[in-house]
């Protein structure tokens, strides 16, 4: 198949229009997302957020997308949702470069805080055998197969609920996040960009890769999941500082919430 420059709507993504990158898969009817000024109160922004099709995608178009990425520059993402926020651009998209300032155990250390002093005593024990005391990232896993397998794997279960898809201009999954402006866990977080340093951190420690994003969702493939209960236990306190919603509305504590972490190849959040 021909190589061929970007389309002129893909190249407005970039500050440089798109420059040499190029996409040799042909794309489904879309258009770009701008963000809604009312909603991101910085009036008309420079660039579009991100381009969306006009119909659900299979997970087919995703994994050739995502085979594109090294030369399109564009991440493929699942949209759930996709009025809302999607089509009415419901987002505040950021400078990728400033992740950089941030790490997964900075702010796994300062969530951590921050809610254990605000816990009453009796609810740490949600928390072990951790409790008042942060554990820090846990160490990496070991791959079972290559990320991007897995990636198209669960890109092509979570197709299923008939999503359209999305493209960002973005150099890795965790970076999309911020550079969409997705604001799903912002009643956690009111800023996506130290959480989009976890992921990053994920990406690098767990092989995870970013498939598919929601009003309040995201959800992850993991190359390297935690294979026994010690390590399970330690990724399950970086999920519960990154979205305790995870634990508390659902095993209820780390030991239970672990259990679902072993082997996993997909890592699902929600925020209330």
């Amino acid at each position: 198949m021909s190589d061929h420059r970007l389309p002129r709507e893909l190249g407005e993504l970039f500050a440089d229009g798109g420059g040499d990158r190029r996409l040799p898969v042909a794309l489904p009817p879309g258009e770009v997302v701008w963000p809604d000024p009312g909603y991101t109160g910085q009036g008309r922004a420079e660039r579009p957020a991100f381009w969306m099709s006009d119909e659900p995608a299979t997970g087919a178009d995703w994994a050739r997308l995502r085979a594109c990425h090294p030369h399109s520059g564009l991440w493929p993402l699942l949209l759930d949702e996709s009025a809302q926020p999607w089509s009415i651009g419901q987002v505040v998209p950021d400078d990728h470069r400033h992740i950089d300032h941030f790490t997964a155990e900075g702010f796994m250390t300062e969530v951590w805080q921050e809610w254990v002093t605000q816990m009453p005593s009796d609810a740490l024990e949600e928390l072990e055998p951790y409790g008042a005391i942060c554990p820090g990232p846990a160490p990496r896993g070991v791959p079972l197969a290559e990320p991007e397998a897995v990636a198209d794997w669960l890109a092509g279960e979570l197709a299923a609920r008939g999503m359209p898809l999305g493209l960002v201009a973005a150099s890795r999954g965790a970076d999309a996040l911020a550079v969409m402006g997705w604001q799903g866990a912002l009643h956690h977080n009111e800023w996506m960009v130290p959480m989009a340093a976890v992921v990053r951190s994920w990406e690098d420690r767990f092989g995870a890769r970013v498939v598919s994003v929601g009003f309040n969702t995201l959800d992850l493939s993991v190359a390297a999941p935690p294979l026994d209960r010690e390590h399970a236990l330690h990724v399950a306190a970086e999920h519960w500082a990154f979205c305790p919603d995870n634990v508390v509305q659902g095993a209820g504590d780390l030991e239970g919430y672990a259990a679902q972490l072993v082997g996993g190849h997909a890592w699902s959040f929600w925020w209330d």
